[in-house]
């Protein structure tokens, strides 16, 4: 490890999605090292078929390397248990120069040609939604690696020395060697805590939505659309924007031999799914139907855009516009909140995110339909993701507990402490 290396954040190895297939070895590596670049890159190439697979898969490979290359001066193939150890607690703990305040891009396009952007680190910094609305910063001392992103930085990194194993770059495994991961991934007891919308806050969001949109019906009709089908069909917001493997269309609404309504959907893992749609989820879908001019329900031969573009043809793809849309939403539910003097309501909805719809969908309905069925309607590969979602046993528990007596042993007075 050398004080330079520690000091100069490196450059980005490899480009977004669309681009990574033209991704060559950057500059003043060695043969050994462009040996690492190439397969990483390989490794990579087979995860193109989700953007957010994609994206995590990149982001923990990227660090390994650039710390194999400036902090360690290993290759991938050298690397022993102590040493993945070691790209743990740095990930854990990463020099400053390494940490951003801001998301940058990777590369920008310059002349023609794609080149990495200087302002990007392979870091970055963070703070909640609600505390950057109230002013505060991100600043690269309170960097903190979350349980949850060492638990993904060793799962994705174990996956990636398998696949050198297969491809016999290297002969052994260095993370699958390390016994004792509870140093560095804490074990829960119990559940998590889901992230989800309380009743009055769910109420306010979907009575918000219908008011922008009988206030403006050409801005906001889709955001009502969206919203509702955001939670009641469990989606993820990259299952209603148009992708390379994608495009929702009118017809992924369909009708069975049996008369009910479904709706397919790609899901994460790129796995197609059938989803029951509710009568109110039709109901939602009539009424974003009239507002374009189209009939009441689509045809097996409807397949124009299911969220086409406010302006000009095609479908919506830009993910960052519909959490804008939602996110409208959820500023002014949350103003109306504050109106309405519910101010701990309000200020608990400041850092909701539009996932929070999925999971406040499945958690309103495990509550009354059986457990299967929400579990394949969200596309849970098992039930245990979906218990999650169940929090009426946490309730009973903590009634059984409410009056417990905490009694003095003091045989004479028999006196109760409360």
């Amino acid at each position: 490890m050398t004080t330079t290396s520690m000091r100069r954040a490196p450059h980005a190895c490899f480009d977004a999605m669309e681009h990574i297939d033209a991704c060559t070895a950057p500059d003043g590596l060695s043969s050994e090292q462009i040996h690492d670049f190439d397969m990483a890159l390989q490794f990579l190439q087979q995860y193109t078929g989700s953007t957010g697979t994609f994206n995590s898969y990149r982001r923990e490979i990227e660090r390994l390397l650039h710390w194999c290359w400036h902090i360690t001066f290993k290759t991938l193939d050298g690397l022993k248990r102590d040493d993945i150890e070691n790209f743990i607690r740095f990930s854990q703990r990463p020099p400053a120069a390494w940490i951003g305040i801001k998301k940058a891009p990777r590369f920008l396009e310059k002349d023609g040609k794609r080149e990495p952007n200087p302002e990007w680190r392979p870091f970055v910094a963070t703070v909640s939604k609600s505390a950057f609305k109230k002013g505060q910063t991100p600043s690269k001392k309170d960097y903190f690696a979350s349980n949850n992103s060492i638990k993904q930085l060793m799962a994705i990194t174990s996956s990636f020395y398998q696949y050198l194993l297969l491809e016999e770059y290297t002969y052994t495994n260095p993370v699958a060697l390390i016994r004792q991961k509870s140093k560095f991934v804490q074990k829960r007891q119990g559940q998590t805590k889901v992230r989800r919308l309380s009743p009055l806050q769910w109420q306010m969001v979907i009575d918000t939505a219908e008011q922008m949109a009988a206030d403006n019906p050409g801005s906001h009709e889709r955001t009502l659309f969206m919203v509702s089908a955001l939670y009641s069909m469990y989606l993820r917001i990259s299952e209603l924007a148009a992708s390379e493997r994608w495009v929702p269309t009118m017809n992924d609404f369909h009708k069975d031999q049996d008369g009910l309504w479904w709706f397919t959907t790609v899901g994460k893992g790129n796995k197609e799914r059938q989803i029951a749609v509710s009568d109110t989820m039709l109901m939602a879908l009539k009424r974003w139907r009239k507002f374009q001019g189209c009939t009441v329900l689509p045809s097996p031969a409807d397949d124009s855009p299911l969220l086409p573009v406010h302006r000009g043809q095609g479908p919506m793809s830009n993910t960052t516009h519909i959490r804008a849309i939602v996110q409208s939403c959820f500023d002014q539910a949350i103003q109306r909140l504050a109106a309405q003097k519910q101010t701990e309501e309000a200020d608990a909805m400041m850092d909701a995110t539009v996932h929070w719809l999925r999971h406040t969908g499945i958690s309103d309905d495990v509550k009354i339909r059986p457990r299967e069925h929400v579990r394949d309607d969200a596309g849970h590969s098992s039930s245990a993701i979906t218990d999650k979602y169940i929090d009426i046993e946490l309730k009973e528990r903590h009634k059984s507990a409410k009056r417990k007596p905490i009694q003095v042993s003091q045989k004479k007075s028999g006196e109760k402490l409360f």
